[in-house]
C-alpha cells in the first residue's frame, strides 16, 4: 500500500526533516508512527498526501508512483485516502451531517448516496443520534469522532491520522484508538502519527520510530528518545 525509498526531505532553510527513510506498509496494515517533536511525523504524513513533496526518492502508494503525479491529478489521489487531525479542523457553522457530508459534496455525489452514507459513517463513530447538532455543542472527544466519519466517509482504502489524540483525556483516547482498529478489521489501512507511547505499547501493532528525521526503529516496540 505504502512504500518509501531513500526519502529525504530539505525545507528552504536548510533543515532536514527527513533523511534517507525506507520503510513498506502492506494493505490492511494498521502501524503507529512516533517519535520526539520535530522527528518528522508530520512532515512524512503531508507527503503520503502530496501536500508537500519530498527532495529526493520515490514514495508508491496504491501502486501510484507520487512523483510522477501531477497537479491535476491530486485531488482525485486523496480521495482514496481519509485524514484526521488533531485539532479536527470542523466546520463550526454547520451541522455535524454537514461537516461529515463535505468529502461527498466536493466529489459530486448524489443526493441519496450522501444521506445513506453520511449515516452509515455516525453510526459507526456512535454519533447518528446527533447528526442535526453543531459541533461546539459537543465534547472533543465527540467532535474528534466527527473527524473520523468525515475521514472515512467516501471509504478510503488508507486512513491516516496525525495526533488525534493529543487533546483527550486516556479514556477518551483508548475509544478513540479503539475506533481505528475497527476500521482496519475491515481492510482498511491505518497509520497513525503520536505521542502517546503509554497506549499504543498496549496495542499489538508495529511502531515506526522516527529520530531527527531518520528511521530508529520498526517493530512491535517503540523507542522514544
Amino acid at each position: 500500500m505504502i512504500q518509501l525509498e531513500n526519502i529525504s526531505k530539505r525545507y528552504q532553510d536548510g533543515y532536514d526533516a527527513l533523511k534517507q527513510l525506507n520503510f513498506k506498509l502492506a494493505r490492511g496494515d494498521m502501524a503507529f508512527l512516533t517519535g520526539h517533536s520535530g522527528a518528522g511525523k508530520s512532515t512524512l504524513l503531508k507527503l503520503i498526501m502530496l501536500m508537500e513533496r519530498p527532495t529526493r526518492g520515490q514514495i508508491t502508494v496504491n501502486g501510484q508512483r507520487l512523483n510522477l503525479m501531477k497537479k491535476r491529478q491530486i485531488p482525485y489521489y486523496r480521495r482514496n485516502i481519509g485524514l484526521v487531525f488533531q485539532d479536527h479542523q470542523l466546520l463550526f457553522d454547520r451541522t455535524v451531517y454537514e461537516n461529515v457530508a463535505l468529502p461527498l459534496i466536493i466529489a459530486g455525489a448524489h443526493t441519496r448516496d450522501i444521506g445513506r452514507r453520511v449515516r452509515a459513517a455516525l453510526d459507526k463513530v456512535g454519533l447518528l443520534n446527533k447528526e442535526k447538532m453543531y459541533p461546539i455543542a459537543l465534547s472533543g472527544g465527540e467532535q474528534q469522532r466527527i473527524g473520523i466519519a468525515r475521514a472515512v466517509v467516501n471509504k478510503p482504502a488508507l486512513l491516516l491520522a496525525d495526533e488525534p489524540t493529543g487533546n483527550l483525556d486516556p479514556k477518551l483516547s483508548a475509544e478513540i484508538m479503539h475506533l481505528f482498529e475497527q476500521f482496519n478489521q475491515v481492510g482498511v489501512t491505518v497509520l497513525i502519527a503520536t505521542h502517546d507511547l503509554s497506549l499504543i505499547a498496549r496495542l499489538n501493532h508495529r511502531i515506526l520510530t522516527l529520530k531527527n528525521g531518520r528511521m530508529l526503529n520498526d517493530g512491535t516496540q517503540g523507542v522514544f528518545e
